[in-house]
């Protein structure tokens, strides 16, 4: 669909193919000044999330006033490339005339009502698009807010499930080393990542972590798929010992987020598919950051040929719009709760359950998906910025290059302490949004990227890398 925001946007990014340095572009001292203005505000009035707001002290937020595709543009006129996707959300680029033009629909129709008695035709009519699209049974979507709402739903779910079939002993997780699920309670209960949970672990829950199989803790001349089977077997042997206390195995597939975009072969998931069956254990699949094509397939579990018991999806599902989450669940798990008595009911409610704005926002991006044969499409992207990365991941301080899809990660071989702040800031002064976790820098920018765009990506990290070096 062509559109005169299209035809303008194809414009710039002719004449960003004519001038690949990035550069700071200050329009004037005014607004540079109103910029900074903003930033301090902010500071003074809002608490930012996974930030120690100190360090603001000497770099300010940075005041977003607009966007256009992958670029981000502030208060003073500055423009950034959102290699991260706005934490990983953002599938079709900012302000998508699409997205847009659903929204603007319903707005005119209705916002909001609460689906408890009530429904309405965006609600339905995603509810049924994501059944048809999801593999297998998954035919019943439960909503919620954000990511660690629907992972909450879920072990809520899979708990009670077991508790209405009588097998009351069957109330622990087991997830993988190293996960990430969220960082509510129950959600924190199931994620292994220190720095979020070491704080708050006398409130948590106990969980089993079994060992990842992502690929960087191989041995010598181990094959990503054995070593994928190793870990494997370990899960086996804690099944086999524990079955009947465990009530699921959540984990995330293919790629394992805040660990460092830690990446594994789907033969594991297929494993654990087996293994979760054989000893009647729930699996849980969170595809909340990998879902709706990042990995490369609509789902990762595509990969893998297989269907979990739940799968949450959230970030992409409505492009990265509005928050909205759901909890997708199996007809044998949704009969179970299905009766005359109360009390067997799924109660369990969130204020803005199904948001019919939200909605629509998603139906729009499973439209473009459709539309615009998105998957066939990013393999092109990813192919060209693989080619283009060969110098990136052939440069000295680059480690463990690694591509699932349409996320890119490598770890960098640096003594410094805050190298993930130096390289945010260092990469905002050339124009790129990079946002480290740890020493791992990664890429997942929206499937909107063009090539132009991608060498600019590759140029300015090496440039980044060099500076920081030195």
């Amino acid at each position: 669909m062509i559109t005169e925001g299209n035809r303008i946007y194809n414009i710039i990014l002719k004449n960003i193919a004519s001038n690949r340095t990035l550069t700071m572009n200050k329009i004037n001292p005014d607004q540079s000044a109103a910029s900074a203005q903003l930033g301090q505000r902010s500071m003074q009035a809002v608490w930012h999330p996974c930030t120690q707001m100190k360090q603001h002290e000497n770099h300010p937020p940075l005041p977003i006033a607009r966007g256009k595709g992958v670029w981000l543009f502030d208060a003073a006129g500055n423009r950034y490339l959102d290699a991260v996707s706005s934490w990983w959300v953002n599938l079709f680029g900012h302000s998508n005339s699409v997205i847009n033009a659903a929204i603007r629909d319903q707005l005119e129709k209705i916002e909001h009502v609460m689906l408890a008695g009530f429904t309405h035709e965006p609600v339905i009519a995603l509810s049924e698009r994501l059944k048809q699209i999801t593999p297998g049974s998954l035919g019943h979507c439960f909503y919620a807010s954000d990511g660690a709402s629907a992972i909450e739903i879920a072990l809520k779910m899979s708990f009670h499930y077991w508790q209405l079939c009588g097998k009351t002993h069957k109330t622990g997780f087991v997830s993988l080393q190293n996960d990430y699920h969220g960082e509510t309670l129950g959600a924190l209960s199931v994620t292994d990542v220190a720095i979020f949970k070491q704080t708050y672990a006398p409130l948590l829950r106990p969980c089993t972590h079994v060992p990842t199989p992502d690929w960087r803790y191989a041995e010598t001349g181990e094959s990503a798929e054995a070593f994928a089977l190793r870990a494997a077997d370990a899960l086996e042997r804690y099944l086999a010992e524990n079955h009947a206390q465990t009530a699921a195995f959540i984990l995330e597939p293919l790629v394992q987020g805040a660990a460092g975009m830690g990446m594994y072969h789907p033969v594991y998931l297929q494993r654990a598919r087996l293994l979760c069956d054989r000893y009647q254990v729930h699996l849980i699949l969170d595809e909340i950051a990998v879902g709706f094509g990042r990995t490369g397939t609509l789902f990762a579990c595509n990969q893998a040929e297989i269907t979990p018991d739940i799968l949450c999806l959230s970030k992409g599902l409505s492009g990265g719009y509005l928050p909205i989450s759901v909890a997708m669940a199996t007809d044998v798990i949704y009969q179970a709760f299905y009766s005359d008595q109360i009390s067997r009911a799924f109660l369990h409610s969130h204020s803005h359950t199904g948001n019919a704005i939200g909605c629509r926002a998603a139906l729009a991006t499973l439209d473009i998906f459709a539309q615009d044969n998105i998957i066939e499409a990013n393999k092109t992207k990813a192919a060209y910025l693989n080619r283009i990365a060969t110098k990136l991941a052939a440069h000295g301080r680059v480690k463990n290059f690694r591509n699932c899809g349409m996320i890119w990660a490598f770890e960098v071989d640096t003594a410094m302490q805050d190298f993930a702040s130096a390289c945010f800031q260092a990469g905002l002064k050339h124009g790129l949004v990079l946002r480290p976790l740890g020493k791992t820098v990664y890429f997942m920018p929206p499937y909107v990227i063009e090539e132009p765009e991608m060498d600019l990506l590759i140029d300015g990290t090496l440039h980044i890398l060099d500076t920081l070096s030195a």
